[in-house]
């Protein structure tokens, strides 16, 4: 039986009449009932047309109250329009300015108001309620000339009203169910907390809101073409039109869906919940659900049952999301999909892997078993941040089906992006445009989902052409608590799904004890998905049967709560209950079903007992086989050359340097220019960083490697060097990219600026570099330091990642870094962040042989660069693809060195036989005398340039060498060692423009200490120690370059160097 709610005001909720049993009981005077107040109250809403509408009720309000309250133009026009007044009459202009001059008051033109008797207040709620309507009806005879010639006189008009405005509340008030409607819904299986945290029934869902009185409710009303709780009629009597709506919006679905800006869609969302008898589910669709539910509760209580003192993030609670999430995979297949990318925080992943990916079981339970050694690299994670991909059969439609649960930290949304990097990859690769094989699931927790920005940074790519997955479905577990703390306590929003209102997201919030409800919640929004190519969230709102782990007590912080969860049966048993007393399923048949799975978990138990070994390597959720197929350690210690012919050089340059072909395209001024240049490099053999860059993403284009470039303006760059896409100045949105059409058959090239986000573009290209081995993904920060706002994705996933989930991921990043007086936040990538997280030991010599180099690389985490000049850093991409293996690459790209008139590379540089330079000596006169050089200065980066003109100008050049170690990470050992033994005489300087806290010195210090076996001391020259990581005054930046070039070419004290920054004085 569905109540009816019939109190005016807002704020607690009283006793509600039921339909069936005539005159509700409210209107016979029942008492309110105390409620709990949790929040505000909600801000109400006028749901009438017209544009005026909240403006016109309160004057019309403060008329009532008193007339003399409001202007006189105001009081003229009610009182006319109270009166009847015809459109046209009721409202009378103001006298001009110099009417009103006199003392004497101006008599205005105004109908008589005849009396009227007496009303009671309760009379007058009704009335204030009527004149409105009539009101609102008279505005839009204004707005709208031709009503007021339907109208007719003013007799004609209010029997029109009379007519109308039953008809005009009817319609606010569906109006008022479908955007507030789940405020009333039984949302939560506790029955002690509303999901919107407010207690309080809006009082647009109540009937005296609308003077409605008894004999309406069998007043048969035309229904307005925005429901569907008709059916096939097209009026019902007030009393259906309210149960219907009670059963579509207020019963254990609630539904937000009227922020959508879309008719259609929020039309086919309608149809799809309010058509009677929508939601009916046949009984083979009910014991399918039954048996999936004894899956997903007999897996929990098995791991309880065996391993009770294990942390497992169980489900306990919510397990009705293993039934959810294989229906809307279910749905899908049907739909086409064929590959399904998930991602998902660690409470219920090992029961999503048993009974949704199926991993096989006896894998799982050896996570348990602490006693097993792993036989394969890496450190491993716990078995509740492990993902895995799989191939299956999907029973439902006899599909085969690819599942990849995506393995995450205990950085709960960290891995959304991830992703959905990962999903777009594939959907690349397999040219599925529209996103109809392959498509992406996050999960996730609902602190997590309201707390947590990446959330939203991540909805924010869900609509960019570069970015878009076509849709996404979220399912929210809702616990209704976040570790300890009470949601009244962790969020400010309504509901925690209301982040996903910024993309106009419908949100489906359903009681998780209802499994036919979250069954049918789960299907809409599979055809949601594949109808509109849109996102949409499914909030389940449920509870967490334990503490925050197996071995939390929840009781400390919420004993209410656990109170009530104590006595809360398990929603296996509500719905066996209900299906064997529907006469759905037997007893029998039910508890076969719970012993048919009882022995599987029993027998994978057993078998998982006799396994000797642990194999990180079959968690992989994006495996390479065919990358490295017949690979063996051995076979992946080459690498071939990364120079290319001097005509491939010459064809990407001479493209580079063309307008487009497009003879109407205009170009801007300074980008003819630039082309001009790149003709002028082109013809005289030489590169700057820009051309060598564009050289190496074309010449691995046309080896069929594809290359996807993305962040912050990288398009143009951000200081202006790239300019990969050249826009027409007179045309919107029509454009050219030279890298994308160098050959008819080579590889894609995608380069495209982001949002203004760091940490989620960054865990997406992290994710599309996951995909296949076989392309470069660069991202690059506007700034180096900018990087920082994505150090999650940084620290758990691109330097840890392959030691913990035997991952591996060619991902490149591109950190602008380099002191030239731009201040704190524009001049350091924070190289120090990445050298620190390097896993080499400085104090371990490394055996030197020939397949030192490569060696080294595979046994590293990542690689960190530093490069000097534009050859090295063409030759550090085209190696990035080239190596049998893939790791991480981090590169402090320049600033300055950009356009530096010394900063240029040869075509002679990156022609076959060529390579990267992992040092770079000193070729000039000092490194001709080696036995005569008093210092050997080791740099990376920029400061070389400083540190050359500043010796070149002290007349030095053959007293100073002057070594660029370019590859930082792994150390070169063996060429640091070589350059050391060759100037025996030589006093050893690290010297960086960094601050001495910072940069690379606490990292190359004890590996140049090491390689000379501690017998030579290194003296360091830079900046001092500093909390900021640059000045914000030029001058003091020109102070601090010219000490340090100073103590770098001083021979004199060459011993303290270190010892010879200034230090403030503290005391003042």
């Amino acid at each position: 039986m569905y109540t009816l709610r019939t109190f005016w005001t807002s704020g607690p909720k009283l006793a509600r009449g039921v339909l069936s049993q005539g005159v509700p009981a409210a209107l016979r005077g029942t008492p309110a009932q105390p409620a709990r107040l949790l929040t505000t109250s909600v801000q109400q809403e006028s749901f009438l047309n017209g544009s005026s509408s909240n403006y016109v009720e309160e004057m019309y309000l403060a008329w009532l109250d008193n007339p003399k309250s409001v202007h006189k133009s105001w009081d003229v026009f009610f009182r006319n329009a109270q009166r009847g007044a015809a459109p046209g009459e009721a409202y009378q202009s103001p006298p001009p300015m110099a009417a009103m001059m006199p003392v004497q008051p101006v008599a205005w033109p105004m109908m008589p108001l005849p009396a009227a008797p007496a009303v009671t207040s309760e009379q007058m709620s009704g009335k204030v309620i009527d004149d409105h309507l009539a009101v609102q009806a008279i505005i839009r005879s204004y707005q709208d000339p031709s009503v007021g010639q339907e109208l007719g006189s003013s007799d004609e008009m209010r029997t029109r009203i009379e007519t109308v405005v039953p008809h005009q509340r009817m319609h606010a008030m569906i109006r008022a169910y479908q955007i507030r409607g789940h405020q009333c819904a039984k949302l939560d299986p506790l029955g002690i907390m509303e999901a919107d945290l407010d207690t309080s029934t809006p009082r647009e869902l109540t009937l005296p809101y609308y003077r409605f009185s008894e004999e309406d409710l069998d007043r048969t009303f035309v229904l307005p073409q925005t429901t569907f709780i008709g059916g096939g009629n097209t009026s019902l009597p007030l009393r259906d039109i309210i149960q219907r709506l009670e059963e579509t919006y207020c019963q254990t679905i609630g539904l937000e869906y009227m922020h959508i800006n879309d008719r259609e869609k929020c039309d086919w969302i309608r149809q799809k919940f309010e058509i009677p008898g929508i939601m009916s589910m046949s009984n083979e669709t009910k014991r399918l659900t039954l048996a999936r539910l004894v899956r997903s509760t007999r897996f929990e209580q098995f791991l309880a049952t065996k391993y009770p003192a294990e942390k497992r993030f169980g489900l306990e609670g919510c397990e009705v999301l293993i039934p959810a999430l294989k229906t809307i995979i279910d749905r899908c297949t049907e739909q086409g999909a064929e590959s399904f990318v998930m991602g998902m925080p660690h409470r219920g992943r090992l029961n999503v892997l048993a009974n949704v990916v199926r991993k096989d079981l006896d894998q799982i339970l050896c996570q348990f078993d602490s006693s097993l050694e792993a036989d394969d690299e890496g450190s491993g994670d716990v078995k509740y941040h492990l993902g895995c991909s799989h191939m299956r059969l999907n029973r439902t439609t006899n599909k085969s089906i690819k599942l990849a649960l995506v393995a995450n930290p205990s950085h709960l949304e960290a891995v959304d992006p991830v992703v959905q990097g990962k999903t777009r990859a594939e959907q690349y690769y397999r040219g599925d445009i529209e996103g109809k094989k392959v498509m992406s699931i996050l999960m996730h927790g609902d602190a997590a989902f309201a707390g947590q920005g990446v959330v939203f940074e991540t909805f924010h790519l869900s609509d960019l052409p570069a970015y878009t997955t076509h849709g996404t479905i979220h399912v929210v577990v809702n616990n209704q608590i976040g570790f300890t703390t009470d949601p009244r306590f962790s969020r400010s929003s309504t509901y925690c799904t209301d982040v996903a209102k910024v993309v106009e997201a419908p949100i489906f919030h359903v009681n998780a004890d209802d499994p036919e409800a979250v069954a049918h919640v789960c299907n809409v929004a599979a055809d949601w998905r594949s109808e509109f190519e849109k996102d949409v969230v499914i909030d389940l709102v449920c509870y967490r049967r334990g503490g925050h782990n197996e071995m939390d007590e929840p009781m400390f912080t919420q004993p209410l709560m656990y109170k009530q969860i104590g006595k809360q049966p398990t929603v296996l048993r509500q719905y066996a209950e209900k299906l064997i007393s529907e006469g759905v399923v037997t007893q029998e048949e039910y508890e076969e079903e719970v012993s048919k799975y009882d022995k599987i978990c029993e027998e994978a138990y057993q078998q998982a007992r006799e396994e000797k070994i642990l194999s990180i390597k079959h968690w992989l959720d994006s495996p390479w086989t065919d990358f490295f197929k017949d690979k063996t350690r051995d076979s992946m210690m080459v690498c071939e050359s990364t120079g290319v012919g001097e005509d491939i050089l010459t064809h990407v340059g001479t493209f580079m340097g063309s307008p487009p072909p497009d003879p109407k395209f205009t170009i801007h001024g300074g980008v003819k220019r630039i082309l001009r240049q790149r003709a002028t490099m082109v013809k005289e053999r030489w590169v700057d960083w820009a051309m060598a860059e564009a050289m190496a993403f074309g010449s691995l284009m046309h080896s069929g490697f594809h290359v996807r470039l993305s962040g912050q303006d990288v398009e143009r760059g951000t200081f202006s060097q790239r300019h990969h896409v050249l826009h027409d100045q007179n045309r919107d949105k029509v454009f050219w990219t030279p890298l994308d059409n160098l050959w008819p058959d080579q590889a894609p090239y995608t380069v495209c600026n982001s949002s203004l986000s760091e940490y989620a573009v960054m865990g997406f290209e992290l994710g599309y570099s996951m995909s296949n081995p076989n392309a470069l993904v660069l991202w690059e920060a506007q700034f180096g330091d900018f990087s920082n706002t994505a150090q999650c994705i940084i620290d758990q996933f691109i330097s840890s990642g392959q030691a913990k989930w035997v991952r591996q991921t060619g991902i490149t990043l591109l950190l602008p870094h380099g002191y030239e007086g731009m201040g704190p936040e524009h001049s350091s990538a924070r190289m120090e962040r990445f050298l620190q997280m390097s896993t080499e030991d400085p104090d371990l010599y490394p055996e030197i042989d020939e397949r030192f180099e490569i060696r080294q690389l595979f046994d590293h985490n990542w690689i960190v660069a530093n490069c000097t000049t534009p050859a090295n850093y063409f030759h550090l991409l085209r190696r990035q693809v080239l190596l049998p293996f893939r790791k991480p690459l981090v590169v402090m790209t320049p600033k300055s060195l950009l356009r530096h008139p010394e900063a240029r590379s040869s075509f002679d540089d990156m022609l076959p036989g060529t390579t990267f330079q992992r040092l770079i000596p000193d070729l000039g006169p000092a490194g001709q005398n080696h036995e005569q050089v008093q210092r050997l200065i080791f740099c990376t980066g920029k400061v070389y340039y400083d540190l050359t003109k500043e010796r070149k100008a002290r007349d030095l050049d053959d007293k100073i060498a002057i070594v660029r170690i370019e590859q930082i990470s792994p150390f070169p050992f063996d060429m640091v060692k070589q350059q050391c033994d060759l100037y025996p005489n030589a006093d050893l300087v690290w010297a960086q423009e960094e601050h001495k806290n910072m940069g690379a010195w606490n990292y190359i210090q004890p590996r140049i200490r090491t390689t000379v076996n501690r017998e030579r001391h290194v003296s360091y020259a830079g900046r001092a120690s500093a909390a900021a990581a640059a000045t914000g005054a030029k001058q003091s930046h020109q102070q601090e370059l010219t000490r340090l070039l100073q103590h770098a070419m001083n021979l004199d004290n060459h011993v303290a160097l270190w010892q010879s920054q200034p230090r403030r004085n503290l005391t003042g």
